[in-house]
């Protein structure tokens, strides 16, 4: 297949801003991610009392709707919407990696502007329930979803790829 799509180098800067007493507090941090050349952006609405599967990563993306290669993502944001409610971000992690279901889960609670922001999902989390220890033998991230609790809330997903 011939493209006619040109890599490029996606830039990331994250900053806070905060003055206390008259001294600036925040910082700044940039790191650049050269040779993307895929983008999956989608706003979405995740209805209320129900689970949204906003981003899912496999092997094979021809096995899923809107499927992201885990090998080529390079760089995953999402971000909650909502000026006023929070909704649980869960992490849905194939400890297989067999491409099949995710095993286990992770969640965290995501307020209202706030992003959840991460590199590849390939050999990047893993979760153990029985110990508090440091895991270093990392697995694959299956996909992402999101519960917004009793209110309906939109949702930003963006992911970059190679």
């Amino acid at each position: 297949m011939s493209t006619t799509i040109v890599a490029a180098t996606m830039t990331v800067k994250i900053t806070e801003s905060i003055k206390l007493n008259g001294q600036q507090q925040g910082g700044s941090q940039t790191f650049t991610i050269g040779s993307i050349n895929e983008v999956y952006k989608r706003i979405l609405t995740c209805p209320a009392n129900n689970e949204t599967t906003v981003a899912s990563f496999h092997g094979e993306v021809y096995s899923d709707d809107s499927t992201v290669d885990k090998e080529n993502v390079k760089y995953i944001r999402v971000t909650n919407l909502d000026g006023a409610e929070s909704l649980t971000l869960s992490l849905q992690i194939d400890l297989n990696e067999d491409d099949s279901a995710a095993d286990e889960s992770a969640s965290l609670l995501l307020g209202p502007g706030q992003s959840f922001v991460m590199g590849t999902p390939h050999d990047a989390i893993n979760v153990a329930d029985d110990a508090a220890t440091v895991l270093t033998d990392l697995m694959d991230l299956e996909s992402i979803l999101v519960q917004p609790g009793s209110n309906a809330i939109d949702v930003e997903v963006f992911v970059a790829s190679i």
